[in-house]
Formats: structure tokens, sequence, C-alpha cells
């Protein structure tokens, strides 16, 4: 939705999770004998200022990427290079997918990120500014991607991470990605989930996981407010991937299942 803003939540406990498995797997794909294009339908500001006042206003970052800094977990060699990746920047520049995926791929790589928020393009464009392997479009991400395709010799890999504001979100989902996956026969797909303490992503995350072959890698939490609407939990969704992208997002799961 285009009222939605990120900043508010940038490293909580659910981007901790999301952002770890997507560093994980993109590392791993980096490593492929074939060249990527990447692309994200929503892909927000791709940086973020931990002590702006969007941030601020929440302090959701408190209780997530900023107490792990402070007090790592020593059981998980992917959630600690997440780590080392996110201090190097600092809190003022937590580095969003975007940024994750600029690090993570390869020169002969490239990326395509939607925005259709105004000042959150703006702040996109800013953030991926000088890398000539990235693009940024001011689009709807779900039509703007099913123009394209990959290049011969790339395969394809999408990011899908909308704002999950309304059950509107997860139906959009539902059905844009069988059309995508129909359209993409070989391309690998990264499904972000929100877990929420009513349970309602249930039957949508069970039929998403059931497209294909793949992986679901995730972590809860105990939230204390009476709101069904609060989040418990957040998983990442990958279908098409590889064994190998799987390993270390199960290993970023289970270390904050215990960690939280």
């Amino acid at each position: 939705m285009l009222s939605y803003q990120h900043g508010f939540h940038a490293g909580n406990r659910a981007d901790v999770l999301k952002h770890a498995a997507l560093f994980s797997v993109l590392q791993i794909a980096a490593q492929a004998q074939h060249d990527w294009l990447y692309m994200e339908t929503h892909s927000a500001a791709g940086t973020y200022d931990l002590n702006d006042k969007l941030a601020r206003k929440t302090g959701e970052a408190d209780d997530g990427v900023l107490r792990l800094l402070k007090k790592r977990p020593a059981d998980s060699p992917a959630l600690q290079a997440w780590l080392d990746f996110v201090a190097e920047r600092g809190p003022q520049a937590y580095p969003g997918s975007p940024k994750i995926a600029q690090h993570c791929l390869g020169e002969k790589d490239r990326m395509i990120f939607f925005e259709r928020h105004p000042a959150e393009f703006e702040k996109l464009k800013s953030a991926i500014d000088g890398d000539d392997r990235a693009r940024a479009l001011k689009e709807d991400g779900y039509n703007g991607a099913l123009k394209l395709q990959p290049r011969r010799g790339e395969r394809l890999m999408v990011f899908l991470d909308p704002s999950y504001e309304t059950e509107r979100d997860m139906e959009q989902l539902a059905e844009w990605l069988p059309r995508a996956m129909k359209r993409w026969p070989k391309a690998a797909f990264l499904v972000w989930l929100p877990l929420f303490k009513d349970e309602r992503e249930l039957e949508f995350g069970q039929f998403i996981s059931s497209l294909d072959y793949g992986f679901v890698a995730g972590t809860r939490w105990v939230d204390t407010s009476e709101k069904d609407t609060a989040l418990e939990g957040s998983a990442m969704i990958g279908l098409r991937t590889t064994p190998a992208m799987a390993r270390p997002c199960y290993e970023v799961a289970e270390t904050l299942d215990r960690y939280w």
C-alpha cells in the first residue's frame, strides 16, 4: 500500500529473520556458474537510519537487530555473517534487501527494484546510486515484473515482500505467484511471510509453500498485546531453491527461536 513506510519497522525481529535469510540465500546464489537477474516487487527505501524519527517512534529495532548486535548468539555462522555486514554499516545505514543484494551478488548479475511509494522510491534511488548492475523502477512490482524476462544465460530470482497491511495483500500475492511461476518456469522465488497472533496467514502460507519444491524457515516469539493483528513471528518461503540455500535459513531460524 502507498501509505506504508518500512522505516517504522526497520531492524525489528521480523526483519532479522527476513534479512539474515535473504543474505544467506544470495551468498549461495552468487556461487552459481550462471548469472542472475534478481528482482524485488516491493523494495522500499533500501537503507534505514535506526536513529531517525520513524524508527525511534516505534523503537522496534531495539528488540531486534540492535539487541542481537549487543549480545550475539554464537551458534549460527550464517547469522553472524549477516550481523557482521550490518555492523560494518552502523545503525545510521541499516541495509534493507536492495543493499543486501548489491553486496552479495556478482559483478555480472543484474538487479531490478520496484517501489511505488514516492518518498520511498526517492530513497531507493539514492541507496543504489552508482551501481550499474541495479535499476529502480517506480511502478507496481507485480505488473512491472511480468513485463520482463531474464537474458540468455541468466536465471531469475524474485523476492516478494509486500506490506501485508490488509488481507488483500495476501490475495494479490496468491493470485500473482502461480502466474509468475508459469511465465518463468525456471525462476526461483523467495516470499517473506509475517506470522500473526491470530494465524491469519496460515492457509495462505500453506498454499504458497505447496506451489513447488523449496523450503520454509521461520521463527516465532510471544507477543503480550491483546491485538489479533500483533506480529508473533517471521518466515521465509523458498520456491525452486536449492538445499544449499535452505540450510543456512534453517540454521538462522532455529537460532532465533532459541534467542527470542
